[in-house]
């Protein structure tokens, strides 16, 4: 029974590949409305995110319609492939962000843009300029040094930071920005006072 069932299905999907082939919109949209839940779904649980998870749902139908013979139903089912995309794509995002928080973070860190330009770059290995991060840090409000900590410490991308907290995107990106400036302000003027009694 499950080898018919089987066969049915790849009989379903090869059919259904073949009229994507010849453009037939009816069949675009039959593959839309059987599978959109299962792509936004998996798209939403690894990238964390409803408007991303959306985003994904679309390419992955629109990568479908523009070029259906990458399925191939002798390969696997339709549901299966179309799952697979949106993990993939998903997947990819994730990465990109997190490569670009990391890339934000080190230009922030180490090329002195965390205070404005002052010279700190050589210094961040230092276990002084360390003590004085870590101090900075805990001077800090709550509201602002916690969303640091999760994005910085935690490697934590800002969505993540959001849900954990129970904030909306945009207050976790506002809570970043001046928790960063405000330690910016902070590590600048403890340099600036270490020089003087210098």
């Amino acid at each position: 029974m499950s080898q018919q069932r089987s066969t049915s299905t790849v009989s379903d999907d090869a059919r259904l590949r073949d009229r994507l082939v010849f453009g037939d919109e009816s069949a675009f949209t039959e593959m839309y409305e059987q599978f959109e839940s299962l792509v936004y779904s998996i798209a939403a649980r690894v990238a964390r995110d409803r408007r991303a998870a959306e985003d994904i749902t679309q390419e992955v139908f629109l990568a479908i319609w523009q070029r259906p013979l990458v399925f191939d139903p002798a390969k696997g089912s339709l549901r299966a492939w179309l799952a697979m995309m949106a993990h993939r794509r998903a997947v990819d995002l994730v990465r990109r962000e997190e490569s670009q928080r990391r890339t934000a973070l080190d230009g922030r860190l180490y090329t002195g843009s965390l205070n404005h330009g002052d010279p700190v770059a050589d210094q961040v290995t230092d276990a002084d300029t360390a003590q004085r991060l870590s101090t900075a840090l805990q001077s800090l409000p709550e509201h602002l040094s916690r969303p640091i900590a999760l994005a910085y410490l935690e490697g934590r991308t800002y969505r993540e930071v959001a849900a954990e907290l129970g904030l909306p995107e945009g207050t976790a990106k506002s809570h970043l920005r001046e928790g960063l400036r405000r330690l910016a302000a902070t590590m600048h003027a403890g340099q600036i006072d270490g020089e003087e009694e210098k």
